[in-house]
């Protein structure tokens, strides 16, 4: 991969784009004293080197029924149960984040979004084909 230097400028327009990807490369143009297509082509630069991997957009999952929000530390059963339990997990949309971990905390850790308790007892109860778990529910979202 290509190393490429960010000067301020473009620290700052990335700064503006992760705190809404929706702004217009007019309007980050008056905040770093730029033009518009010098911000555009500023952006296709850490687009192309990869700094800017894609855009995405915060939501309310509340709002559309997806009330439980756990996190699940995944212990497997066998070394042979990895690949398995990685298309398992690809099948399964409310599992929203995925992380293969290292030391005594487990061998994956889940952020899980669903519907009600009844549907993360499902998703843990189809879980312990691959080994075991712990569960923490979230109560409250601090940042």
């Amino acid at each position: 991969m290509n190393h490429f230097a960010l000067d301020e400028v473009d620290l700052r327009i990335l700064d503006l784009l992760i705190e809404d990807s929706t702004r217009s490369y007019k309007d980050i143009g008056e905040l770093v004293h730029l033009t518009g297509q010098a911000v555009g082509a500023r952006v296709r630069k850490l687009q192309d080197a990869g700094v800017i991997e894609g855009y995405t957009l915060r939501w309310n999952p509340n709002k559309i029924g997806l009330a439980v929000h756990a996190f699940v530390t995944v212990f497997l059963k066998s070394n042979s149960a990895h690949q398995l339990f990685l298309s398992f997990v690809q099948e399964h949309q409310e599992v929203v984040e995925m992380h293969r971990v290292s030391g005594e905390g487990g061998c994956y850790w889940m952020r899980v979004r669903v519907g009600s308790p009844q549907e993360l007892n499902e998703l843990l109860d189809d879980i312990l084909n691959y080994g075991n778990y712990k569960v923490s529910l979230s109560i409250g979202q601090m940042k």
